[in-house]
């Protein structure tokens, strides 16, 4: 008896494991690039203070995912092709322009990064660097063209391996004050700089684009239409993956700032990749260095496959346009190899698309929890209330920070 519970307990975890996946996938947009530059860059000058913005960003990007993942399970719709149903025309194109902005700006801290692990690990230039993200970045996308999307996750959850190696190994040689980095989960700021990365760090956690996708993730997995008891086991499994998912990928963002702030504070230059990177060296050496630009350039190929993969669905859902992904990839790859060539700072303009991706939020966030919390939409799956109070005023600190963010930018230029 005992032997046959045994079994089925082992088929029961086997088919959980199975229905694993689109999360991992959506997790990759919160170790990309972008999350490396605001992440040194808070350690490096502000040490532990900031600690607590990754957290509470990490607790958001969990409940907003699976809102995401559960809407495309219930309706066997992505959150862009019911919003594409319900706009008018023109609110509806309006709506895609400024998605397909934010989809730009992640897409470019994502080839901006790879392009920078390249020029750290073999001296290639930053635009060379660019065009072999981008092409290897066509290659990855070519299995799920090809393959499907199982073949396709488990590349991701590769390099999403890869990438945990990367950032984690100089935490197991750094000296972090533990004290201190406990002392960070309080929340509070240092002046509007602070304010203004906290804000980076928030845009570069909880990335719209990710929003957008991981109810087609969802819903692409495990089908359009189901029984309802089969849409609770998917929901329970669903629940499963994405805190494991984003669980790992809070642990490398913290553990990303834990070592800036342990090694790099006070270091000339370490508010910069490439300058953060000589400092590893120095600190922490030569392997624990190459290591680390490896797990950047695994974050850069990760990250722009599954940038185009989230275009796509944005502008499929919105606009019902539908350009293959290969296309697509070749097209939005152009602006970031311009700009490397153009000679901008890479960190800065890391930085500065995360902080753009910040004021995308609510436009992604709002929209989600308005339907999941409809039960013409989801039935008797809807949020209850205590859901959609928690939801909206998740959104509504998010606004806040936004509009604070903005404030004090316009406030910086006016003053400069």
């Amino acid at each position: 008896m005992a032997v046959e519970v045994a079994r089925r307990t082992g088929r029961s975890r086997a088919r959980l494991l199975l229905l694993l996946g689109p999360a991992f996938v959506a997790a990759i947009a919160y170790v990309d690039p972008g999350n490396v530059a605001a992440n040194l860059t808070a350690g490096a000058r502000y040490g532990y203070l900031l600690v607590w913005v990754l957290v509470a960003a990490n607790a958001i990007a969990v409940f907003v995912q699976y809102q995401s993942a559960k809407l495309g399970i219930v309706t066997g719709s992505s959150l862009p092709e019911l919003l594409g149903s319900r706009l008018g025309t023109g609110t509806r194109r309006a709506f895609w322009a400024q998605a397909e902005l934010v989809a730009a700006a992640t897409d470019l801290a994502e080839v901006i990064g790879g392009a920078i692990a390249l020029n750290l690990l073999f001296g290639l230039p930053l635009p060379l660097g660019g065009l072999i993200v981008g092409l290897v970045a066509i290659g990855i996308l070519a299995i799920q063209t090809r393959r499907g999307q199982r073949p396709f996750e488990m590349v991701i959850l590769g390099l999403l391996g890869v990438i945990a190696i990367g950032f984690l190994a100089g935490l197991f040689v750094s000296p972090v004050d533990w004290r201190a980095a406990a002392g960070g989960l309080v929340p509070r700021f240092d002046g509007a700089p602070t304010v203004l990365l906290a804000a980076s760090m928030l845009g570069a956690t909880v990335m719209p684009h990710a929003i957008y996708l991981h109810s087609a993730l969802a819903r692409d997995r495990h089908g359009h239409s189901m029984s309802p008891g089969t849409v609770g086991r998917l929901l329970r499994a669903t629940k499963i993956d994405v805190l494991a998912a984003l669980a790992l990928a809070g642990a490398v963002n913290i553990a990303m700032l834990l070592l800036a702030a342990a090694s790099l504070g006070g270091v000339a230059g370490t508010d910069t990749i490439e300058g953060a990177h000589a400092a590893i060296g120095d600190a922490l050496g030569p392997v624990i260095a190459a290591v680390f630009a490896i797990g950047l350039l695994a974050s850069g190929l990760a990250s722009t496959s599954v940038g185009s993969y989230a275009g796509a669905t944005i502008m499929a859902g919105l606009l019902k346009v539908r350009i293959p992904l290969l296309t697509r990839r070749i097209v939005t790859l152009i602006p970031a190899i311009v700009i490397l060539a153009l000679g901008v700072e890479p960190t800065w303009a890391l930085v500065v698309s995360q902080v753009f991706l910040s004021l995308g939020i609510p436009f992604a966030m709002i929209p989600l929890l308005r339907l999941t919390g409809s039960r013409a939409v989801m039935g008797e799956r809807a949020d209850g209330r205590g859901m959609r109070v928690l939801g909206f005023g998740i959104a509504t600190l998010v606004v806040v920070l936004n509009v604070t963010l903005v404030v004090l930018t316009i406030a910086g230029w006016v003053g400069g």
